[in-house]
Parts: structure tokens; sequence; C-alpha cells
């Protein structure tokens, strides 16, 4: 579906620091759009977007999925080169952003996870689409966020659900030897059930904020350079 247009304050000014991508992801149904739009106005340079924005074609795959978020990076770095931050919402999960071909010269990445539990996000499908969606379709939304929490925690939590089958032109291998405890793999996690939507709101602005201080300081796990580190090893028992 096509997303609200981009809303920032003010045109794009002549680069003071550099850009980053902050993208909210996470399964159907948890707010990540509602979230984002509503914390746009309280940011400068911030610039705010649906991945769905462009266009979501008949048969939309895993393929398309990561295609298209190569194409938002690069709409990132034409941010980036005004000083100007984009925060994303959208599907993709850290392993597969940390994989397009362009998040390398991105100047910092950051990800979080906006989650419900399985029941709020049975009744928010069913309130938002009446009858669209059959059992089986509500199992695979339910499937992809438990895969999602997953992921969160351990770049070793299958994989395959995302590379396999993937586009050819994946970098995998930049995070795939990752361990658990790489300060690199980090995915904050927002869950938006049993909560007014304004305290929802609050914490996304919050973790933006979190982040925008941790680039511009040099302590964001993700800032650019992070694919030339050495992969973190687990403590041998």
């Amino acid at each position: 579906m096509a997303g609200p247009e981009k809303r920032s304050r003010g045109p794009l000014p002549v680069c003071h620091h550099p850009g980053m991508l902050l993208v909210l992801t996470g399964s159907s149904c948890a707010g990540k759009s509602t979230l984002a739009f509503a914390v746009a106005d309280r940011f400068r340079d911030l610039a705010v977007h649906d991945f769905d924005e462009v266009g979501v074609p008949a048969g939309a795959d895993r393929r398309w999925r990561q295609r298209t978020m190569e194409r938002w990076v690069r709409r990132a770095l034409e941010y980036q080169g005004h000083g100007v931050d984009l925060l994303l919402t959208a599907q993709s999960p850290l392993g597969e952003i940390l994989a397009v071909p362009s998040a390398t010269l991105l100047d910092g990445i950051a990800v979080c996870l906006v989650d419900v539990a399985d029941e709020v996000r049975r009744d928010r499908l069913a309130a938002r689409d009446p009858g669209r969606w059959d059992a089986p379709a509500v199992d695979a939304f339910l499937g992809w966020a438990h895969w999602h929490r997953g992921h969160a925690r351990d770049p070793r939590h299958r994989p395959d659900a995302i590379a396999e089958d993937g586009w050819p032109a994946m970098a995998w291998d930049r995070w795939t030897g990752w361990a658990t405890a790489d300060p690199r793999w980090r995915t904050d996690r927002i869950d938006t059930g049993n909560q007014p939507v304004r305290h929802s709101v609050d914490q996304v602005e919050r973790w933006v904020g979190d982040q925008r201080d941790a680039h511009r300081s040099g302590h964001l796990p993700l800032n650019r350079g992070w694919a030339e580190e050495s992969p973190h090893r687990e403590p041998a028992r």
C-alpha cells in the first residue's frame, strides 16, 4: 500500500553532520508507520518514509524486498549528503539491511523492532482488514514476527529465512560470521501492545534521539566502517 508522504522540517540544509538510516522494522500491525509519522515533526533534519511508498507489485517476494531496500538505502545516502537522517518503516530485519550492496556507504545504521504479542496482532489484523486474512495467512504474519524476534537476538537464528533464494547481489558474509555478543548486532525493541499510542510514540522519540546522539558522538555500534571490523567471537567453553 502507498504510505503517507515524507515529512521533514524545512528544506534540505547544507550538511553540518553526517546523516544516518534509522529503521523501524517488524511484522504487520505493530504500528510502525503510525509511530514514525507521529514523531516526524519532533526532530529537525529528519525525513520519514514508509517502505511501501514505492508501490508493492503483485507477487512481491524477498528478492523484491531486498532490491527495494537497496533502493531505500540509496535514498538514505541522498539525504546523508545533506545532513538529513532517514527514518524508514519496513519489514526488512537487521541482517537484510546490512547485506544490501550500498549499506557500507551509510554513515550510521540503527534498527528497532516494533512488536506486539501474537494475540494483539491477531486482533489488530482482524480490525484493520475484516475478513481479508484466512488462518494460514494470519499464521504467516505471526511466524514472521516470531522469526524477527529470534533474528534480533542472534545472527545465527535461521538466516536461511532471508538469504535462501534471495537477491544475488546481497552480501550476507558481512555478518553471518558474527557471534550473538558482537556489539554491532543490535536491534532494539518496542512493544506497542497494551499501552496508549502516545506512550509508544514517546518511546520511538527517545529511541530516535538516543541513536542520533550515539551516532554523532561516535558510539553508535553501526557507525561507518562496521563491515571492516573483526567479528566478535564467543569465548571458548
